[in-house]
Parts: structure tokens; sequence; C-alpha cells
């Protein structure tokens, strides 16, 4: 899966570097607005875990360290928002993708991380204020989006603003108080599923077993 995330999101890479800049625009701002959507990060963030998960698993015994947990926490509740926002909201859009790349960033992983953490083997168990940790990068996500946004030039359009999500456009919102209704909506999500994921983990989370110290008899 590791692999098959990468695969998608350098396809998608590839298509975003056929994109001719309209004046005022330049490809580092096309390079950076592509690593700017929530959908490319949320993927690089399972597709690390995945990788270190898998490494894990594969040369160790014990238990996965916290940060790997962590990871595996955050990359979930990341793609399982992923997944309900561009399903619900943006499925419709058109866009300029690979229709493969774009089911696997948008609806196989995430379905993926989502069956990982109901049936996988069980993690190490984390505290509640992971919860805290997991929602500051989409927090930092938000700030630094409507920040950037009006310094930008759309690449497409050569409009003196760029937003990922039409949902963060103040100029396709009317304004930024719809926007800040959608933010608290989706900041309200992030916290619920992180919750969820936090809970689940702590619900299946299964002790290291300790050697037996029984000894046969004869």
């Amino acid at each position: 899966m590791a692999a098959l995330i990468l695969a998608a999101v350098v396809t998608e890479f590839r298509n975003a570097m056929r994109t001719v800049p309209a004046d005022g625009s330049s490809t580092a701002t096309i390079v950076t607005n592509f690593f700017s959507y929530f959908t490319i990060e949320s993927n690089l963030f399972a597709f690390a875990a995945l990788v270190a998960g898998g490494v894990w698993a594969l040369t160790r015994k014990s238990q996965e360290p916290m940060w790997i947990a962590t990871l595996f926490a955050a990359a979930t509740t990341f793609m399982t928002i992923t997944g309900i926002v561009y399903n619900l909201l943006l499925r419709g859009i058109a866009l300029a993708t690979t229709p493969w790349a774009n089911e696997v960033l948008h609806l196989i992983g995430p379905v993926f991380l989502v069956v990982d953490l109901l049936f996988a083997p069980p993690r190490r168990q984390l505290p509640w204020r992971t919860v805290g940790v997991v929602i500051a990068f989409p927090i930092l996500w938000v700030v630094y989006t409507l920040l950037r946004g009006e310094n930008v030039v759309a690449p497409l359009t050569g409009d003196g603003w760029w937003y990922p999500y039409p949902f963060l456009d103040p100029h396709a919102q009317d304004g930024y108080l719809v926007v800040a209704l959608y933010v608290a909506g989706i900041a309200a999500t992030f916290t619920l599923v992180a919750s969820g994921v936090v809970s689940v983990g702590r619900r299946r989370d299964v002790a290291p077993l300790a050697p037996s110290t029984t000894e046969a008899t004869p």
C-alpha cells in the first residue's frame, strides 16, 4: 500500500508539472501548490507510517515505539478526513487527474488505513493527549493556507489568489465568515476522528506477552 500511494502521488505530481503557468505564476509556485494540498500531505503521512510500521514489523519482535503508533494515528485521522471531505464535498468537481491515482489518494488509501486500524494486530496504546498532537498539524495547515492564499498567483487562471479547496476560498464563499464556518466544522471533525482513532487503539491494545515461566512436567 505504501508503494501504491507513492506511485499515485508521483503520478499526480507529473500531471501537475504539465500545467502551463499563467502570467505572474511560476514552476516553483506549481510545485509548492501541489504539496499544499492536504490530500497530498495526508498521503505522504500515510506513506511514512506504512513504511515505518512495515520495517519495524519485519525487523523487530517487540511492540512498536510510541512515535510509530502516533504517526499511524495521525495518518489514519488525516486519510479518513481526506476520504470524507473529498467524497462528500469535492467528488463532483472536474480535476485534471489520473483516475486510478485519484481513487488511491481519496478512497483506496483512506479505506485501507481505516481497515488497518480496525482489524490489523493492535498497536501500542496511546494517551489521550495524542489527539492534540494529531490535530496540531491540520490547524497549522489551515493557518498556512489562509495566509498564503492571497499572495499566490493561480497558475491556471492568473488570479491574484490561490486556495487548494473551494471551501477555503473567501472569493468563492462570499467572504471569510463562510470559510470560518467550514474551518470550524472541519476542526470539529478532525477532533472527533482523532479521538475515535485513539479510542479504538486504546480498546484494542494488547500488552506484550511476558515470557512463560511454566516448566514442562516430565
